[in-house]
Parts: structure tokens; C-alpha cells; sequence
């Protein structure tokens, strides 16, 4: 099915002041960054070189004095210490992390992840009592917490003392727990609010290797890095700041590979360690970290990442795998019916609604996201239980998803999540009450827009000016992800040469264009339909890269949206 209709946004040139000030720098790099707001040398430099910023100390983070103490309490004493983390891949590094460095620091220490389909998501009841009963003294949460003032409650009147660190956006209502680490809670003046999960159990790790006594068998903090990569990455956090520091030394790890689970995910990725990119860990190595819990448990992805045995670890990295190629068919087959679904109960909604008895829960977030992706619109796909409906949101720019669930909170047992990813739980008698106000929500904020996904470019340029130099130049660009993309160009009135559909079902299109005096072979994922209308110019807009297939490196373009030449943008 052809794509919507995007709208291309250009940067306006570089204004002579901000050239002045970037002087040193390659004229196309310039433009790149002032386009991303770097307009002085010294704040570019600061950028390439992927500096932290100012005061990222981890004891300038509210909750870590006290949480440091706390655990330092509990390693002293011998007491039995739980990391709470979530099923997803950034959970899971989060507490893969956790749990080794509190072992090295010789803590009783256990990993625990709630099961999907059986506890949902974060904390819960439980589990907690579970955990007091096995001698737990000490509950630490990873990626998860901040919105479980009663669950937290519960733990303090069962006598478990509970540390939270979550990077998710607290509720009206704080948990009282002894510690909470979170930079966007209420007071917090930390640089950064935008580290992952992995990334705020790192900077706990970080405070307690600061104060324990020297000790040559215990492991550096950088180390841990790899992990802190993966989680960052795969949890779409945003790669600038710290984030981006903190990603950039983990790249540099994954690529000399000292674990053995992540050596045999790489392998059975059929990546090279050596060229990993954060494009890499987005839609590679997290995928197969994230089917674990998508479709069974995620503790073999946790074992995977904790485990020394060379034979385990190709075990599960291969379990993983598999799971990742049933995920993709399971993705398929929900997407494909909730459509008709969502279509067919309100075409001209304004956000999208569907909900079955046999939707596997792990897996209606995937199917939520290529919802928005198809239509740009909200999209919510839901798992109807006996008793309750667990949902999963994706979202546009223009619409915040959770501060319009925060709308409804009066109707849902849980909720939480980002401005574009969300999840809740309801009651299946509160359900059509519950997505009848939804969509109220969304057609009041979102029914006078021209709803169409805009796609931004850095700069207009002739094909003729892509030289293998200006490769150099975008690498310091790296990593590149959420709110740090690819460089974009633009170029106009190009000959197509020649094309052909490829991949499953003809998905995908290759091609070669050319401006008259050089020709660039071209990619262009998810476009197989101009198979069958090519207009013979194009214009394009597309990242620049080096493609390698079979030992072969060549120069080509990563087509992001194609117009036939002189259609409006």
C-alpha cells in the first residue's frame, strides 16, 4: 500500500554569522550543525567530540546519596538484594547491569523481571510478597516504579525496604520509597533528564564503585557500557547529552565484544562486531532482545547477557532469534486485521482502535506503531482479556498520548509511558467509555491539522556535490537516533536510470539515478509500489551511506521519500 503523502521541510541556509562562527568546519557539516542548534564552535565541538555535559556527577542526581547508602547498608550486612526490572530490552541491560556490579561488590544479589502475560508491567503486589518471602530485604527497580505509589506502600508495610530508579514521567502521585532516582521528578536540577533506564542504573553503579574500597578484582564502571549502548538505543532514548556520551563509549565496546551472550547475538544477527552502528542495535540486536519478553519470558534475554558459558550463550542468542522471526509474523498477522478493524469501526477517526481476544499482548505495541507509521494518526491496539483490556499506544508529534490517558485516568487500573508510547490497563466494562473519550481527546487536538508526517532535510543539494569525503564528515555525526538523525539531503529532477521491486512481496525498491554527470545507486524501504507508476525524474530525499554486501563496500542512497519531479512538498 502506497505511503501518505509526506510534507518535506527544508533548513533555511545558515545565516553568515553562524558560517563565521563554524568556520572551521566542512561547509555541508556546518549547515548540519546549526541545523541541530550548535551555532558556536565551541558547542559543535562539545557535540562531535560526544562531551557530557556539566555536572553529570552521579551524586548530583536527587535519590542517590540515599540509595547509595542504603545498598552500601545492605552489602555490609549480608542482606538479600532484588533488581526489579521490566521485560523490555531496556530493562533488561538495566538489570543485567545492576545485579553484576552489585555481585562484584559481593551482594546476595537476584534479577527479577515480571512476566507479560501473567503480572503486566512494573510492579506488582505479588511479586513483592514473593520476594519477601524468599528473605528479600532490598527491592531495587530498574525502568520502572514511578507510578506505583500503592504497590511502593504495600512493600513498606511488608517490611522491604524499595529504591526506585525509573526514567519514566512521574504520575500526580509520588511513591514513597526510601530512595527515588528519576531526573524529571518534581525538585530534580540534574543536567539530564533524558537517560534510559540502563542509563540511571549505570549512574547508581557509577555512585557505588566511587565509594567501595579498592579492589582489583572488581570491574571498572566503563565496562558496563555495552549494556548502557543497547538499552539507550533500543529504548529510543534521545542521543544527545549524556545519552549521547554514554552511547558512543558503549559502541566502542560492542565492537571489541567482552561478553559472551552479546558476542553470540552479534553471530547470530550475522552482524560484524567490528562496523556495529546504533542503526545496528535499533532494528538488529534490540528486536532479538526484546522477543524474549515480547513472546514468552525475559529472562533468557537476561541470562543471555549475565552468562560466561560459551555453549548457553549460543543457545540462547539463537532462542532469541527465533523468537525475533515469529515476533515478525505475529506483528504481521495483528497489524493486517487490526487495520480492518480500526478502519472499519471509524474511518475518519482520529485515532485508531482495536481490540481482540487473540491478540498476543507482546506484540499489539508493534502492531500500535506500524498503525501510526501507515495512517499518522494515534493508534491503539489492545489485548481483551476475561476481566481486563491491556493496550498498547503509539502517537504523533501533535498528540502527547500520555498526558490524554491522563485525561482518562479516572477509568484505567494502570497507565503510564512517553508523549508517543503509552500503555494501560482497563477494565473491560470501562473500555468503550474509556475509547469514546480517547477519541473526543484526540479529534478536539488534532481534527483542525492538516495531519501529514513531515520530513525534514538538512540541505538542498546537486547529487553531483556527494563526494566520499563528506562521509568523513557525517561520521562524527554518530550515533545518530532519536532527536540526533541522520543528516537528510534533498536533490531535484534526477533521471531514473533504471529500478526494480525487491524483497518480501516486492516491498522494497532499488534504483540508480543520476543528475547528468554522476549516477548513485539507491535503496528505498517500504516504496516497492513505484514499480508499477516510476516516473521517469524524481526527486529525492535520502540519507548518504556506504552499503556493504558480500566484501563489497559501495557509495549509495537510503531513499527516505521519492516525488515525482516538480510535486509539491
Amino acid at each position: 500500500m502506497p505511503s501518505i503523502n509526506k510534507h518535506w521541510q527544508i533548513s533555511p541556509p545558515i545565516p553568515p554569522e553562524a558560517g563565521q562562527n563554524l568556520l572551521g568546519y566542512p561547509p555541508i557539516l556546518r549547515q548540519i550543525l546549526f541545523n541541530r542548534g550548535y551555532h558556536t564552535h565551541e558547542a559543535a565541538r562539545q557535540f562531535l567530540e560526544a562531551l557530557p555535559p556539566q555536572g553529570t556527577e552521579p551524586g548530583n542526581m536527587l535519590g542517590v546519596p540515599q540509595a547509595v547508602e542504603r545498598i552500601q547498608f545492605a552489602l555490609s550486612q549480608g542482606e538479600k538484594i532484588a533488581v526489579y526490572g521490566d521485560y523490555d530490552a531496556d530493562g533488561v541491560t538495566a538489570t543485567a547491569l545492576l545485579t553484576q556490579v552489585l555481585r562484584s561488590l559481593g551482594g546476595d544479589v537476584i534479577g527479577y523481571i515480571p512476566n507479560r502475560f501473567d503480572e503486566g508491567y512494573g510492579l506488582n503486589i505479588e511479586a513483592l510478597d514473593t520476594l519477601q518471602q524468599d528473605g528479600i530485604q532490598l527491592v531495587v527497580t530498574v525502568d520502572c516504579g514511578i507510578r506505583s505509589p500503592r504497590e511502593t506502600e504495600h512493600a513498606r508495610q511488608a517490611g522491604l525496604d524499595l529504591i526506585i530508579t525509573d526514567h519514566h514521567h512521574p504520575g500526580a502521585e509520588m511513591p514513597a520509597a526510601l530512595a527515588v532516582i528519576n531526573p524529571k521528578q518534581p525538585g530534580e536540577n540534574y543536567p539530564d533528564q533524558d537517560l534510559a533506564g540502563v542509563g540511571l542504573a549505570y549512574k547508581l553503579a557509577q555512585a557505588l564503585l566511587e565509594v567501595a574500597p579498592p579492589d582489583s578484582t572488581i570491574p571498572e564502571v566503563h565496562q558496563y557500557l555495552d549494556l548502557v549502548a543497547l538499552g539507550t538505543i533500543a529504548d529510543l532514548a534521545p542521543l544527545v547529552g549524556e545519552n549521547r556520551a554514554l552511547v558512543r563509549a558503549g559502541l566502542g565496546q560492542i565492537r571489541r565484544p567482552h561478553r559472551q551472550g552479546l558476542m553470540s547475538l552479534i553471530g547470530a544477527a550475522g552482524l560484524n562486531p567490528e562496523k556495529i552502528s546504533a542503526t545496528d542495535i535499533g532494528f538488529m540486536l534490540g528486536p532479538r532482545l526484546n522477543a524474549a519478553g515480547r513472546l514468552e519470558s525475559a529472562l533468557a534475554a537476561l541470562r543471555l547477557l549475565t552468562t560466561e558459558d560459551v555453549a548457553e550463550a549460543a543457545g540462547l542468542a539463537q532462542k532469541l532469534d527465533n523468537q525475533n522471526r515469529e515476533r515478525q509474523q505475529i506483528t504481521r498477522e495483528i497489524q493486517s486485521d487490526a487495520e480492518k478493524l480500526a478502519l472499519a469501526d471509524d474511518p475518519n477517526a482520529m485515532l485508531l482502535f482495536a481490540a481482540h481476544p487473540e491478540y498476543n499482548p507482546g506484540v499489539v505495541g508493534l502492531a500500535a506503531s506500524r498503525l501510526t507509521e501507515q495512517y499518522y494518526r494515534p493508534a491503539i491496539v489492545a489485548h481483551l482479556g476475561e476481566e481486563f483490556t491491556r493496550g498498547s499506544c503509539r502517537s504523533i508529534p501533535e498528540f502527547h498520548i500520555t498526558n490524554a490517558l491522563d485525561q482518562v485516568a479516572d477509568l484505567l487500573v494502570h497507565h503510564g509511558g512517553h508523549a508517543a508510547a503509552a500503555g494501560f490497563t482497563v477494565r473491560n466494562q470501562d473500555l468503550p467509555a474509556m475509547i469514546e473519550r480517547m477519541k473526543a481527546i484526540a479529534q478536539q487536538a488534532l481534527g483542525h491539522l492538516d495531519l501529514r508526517p513531515v520530513l525534514r532535510a538538512d540541505i538542498e543539494i546537486p547529487l553531483s556535490d556527494l563526494h566520499p569525503s563528506l562521509l568523513e564528515d557525517l561520521a562524527w555525526l554518530q550515533p545518530t537516533g532519536q532527536s540526533n538523525p541522520e543528516a537528510v539531503f534533498v536533490s531535484r529532477g534526477l533521471r531514473v536510470v533504471r529500478f526494480r521491486a525487491v524483497g518480501r512481496e516486492n516491498a522494497h525498491l532499488r534504483l540508480s539515478v543520476s543528475d547528468g554527470r554522476i549516477t548513485y545507486d539507491a535503496i528505498a524501504f517500504r516504496q516497492g509500489h513505484w514499480q508499477a507508476q516510476m516516473p521517469p525524474h524524481v526527486d529525492l530525499l535520502y540519507s548518504f551511506e556506504t552499503n556493504e554486501y558480500n566484501g563489497r563496500s559501495s557509495l549509495q542512497l537510503n531513499v527516505r521519500d521519492l516525488k515525482p519531479s516538480g510535486a509539491d512538498d
